[in-house]
């Protein structure tokens, strides 16, 4: 029943943290809480207002919503790996999405596995690679899709089954603010901006050059002694830089972790993002995770998903 809670941050994404009923006297306590570089200080960063803009934040969600309705080509490397590091099962291909009259499909171009990453049928044997080709892989014709984000809702109590887990899912990578009902043991751990988590965090905002583009650097990261309050978070460390006149996120790293007996989880992962037209797009994401659950195998995984010829 656990297995799908372990793809942690892999599956599908969505805005940083969620909208919520914070107000403005909550941006106020939370921006007193924030460390500031002498760049920023010296720029004289309306902090509360930043605080903000980075939980109403729906770019990030935004730019993977784009890849629904864009054509790109993707370089697709996975590698399922043995307790000494060694690739036990891997998957190498290139593939081609295409987007023409509201429909997308994909071409895979070259392709070549190792071990027994495939079953007889040609199934996934490991859950990563159920979950990279929810990610990046077209099957058949896909139609009706669009990438527009307002609006937009999860619900995973109005949800069962696959459908549940995968919204479940969604919120965690995209939604880390805001409690995720029904995750056993840590759904009510990922609400960073509660005033009883944030106390467990330092927060940060720098400022430096992403590829030539001015940045905000927005960092979270727990306390180094936090003692026995150490299972009381998820979220280790957790950095986005975001543009400083469009505010959309330009990159991501994070860093989540827990044991809580019945399945523990070890999870890193870089997003980084480009523009195609006005369009913001992912075109490169990183993971690496070691995660476990009861009668389950361990899994000790990792994939780059390199994302480039975008069109229209």
């Amino acid at each position: 029943m656990y297995r799908l809670y372990l793809l942690i941050p892999a599956v599908f994404f969505l805005p940083f943290f969620g909208q919520g009923q914070e107000d403005s006297l909550d941006n106020e306590r939370l921006a007193k809480m924030v460390s500031l570089s002498e760049v920023v200080i010296r720029n004289k960063l309306d902090v509360a207002l930043f605080m903000d803009q980075v939980k109403k934040d729906t770019s990030f969600y935004k730019a993977f919503r784009n890849l629904r309705v864009l054509g790109f080509t993707s370089w697709n490397d996975i590698r399922i790996r043995d307790k000494k590091g060694n690739t036990k099962a891997s998957l190498q291909s290139k593939t081609r999405q295409m987007h023409s009259g509201g429909c997308r499909t994909m071409e895979v171009v070259d392709q070549t596995s190792s071990g027994d990453f495939f079953d007889e049928s040609g199934n996934y044997n490991y859950y990563t690679g159920e979950l990279y080709a929810g990610l990046f892989f077209t099957t058949g014709k896909v139609c009706g899709e669009s990438n527009i984000v307002k609006g937009y809702d999860f619900r995973p109590r109005s949800k069962s089954g696959m459908a549940k887990h995968k919204e479940q899912l969604k919120m965690l990578f995209f939604n880390p603010g805001k409690k995720i009902p029904g995750i056993p043991f840590i759904g009510d751990k990922i609400d960073i901006f509660d005033p009883d988590r944030a106390a467990l965090y330092d927060f940060s905002i720098g400022y430096d050059d992403y590829e030539g583009e001015s940045c905000y650097i927005f960092t979270i990261q727990a306390k180094e002694k936090l003692g026995g309050k150490r299972n009381a978070i998820v979220i280790d460390k957790m950095v986005t830089w975001f543009h400083t006149k469009t505010m959309e996120v330009m990159a991501r790293n994070y860093d989540m972790s827990y044991d809580a007996g019945v399945y523990d989880f070890d999870v890193h992962m870089e997003v980084q993002m480009t523009k195609f037209g006005d369009y913001l797009v992912p075109k490169l994401l990183r993971y690496t995770g070691n995660w476990d659950v009861v009668f389950k195998k361990r899994e000790r995984s990792n994939f780059t998903a390199t994302l480039f010829n975008f069109s229209n």
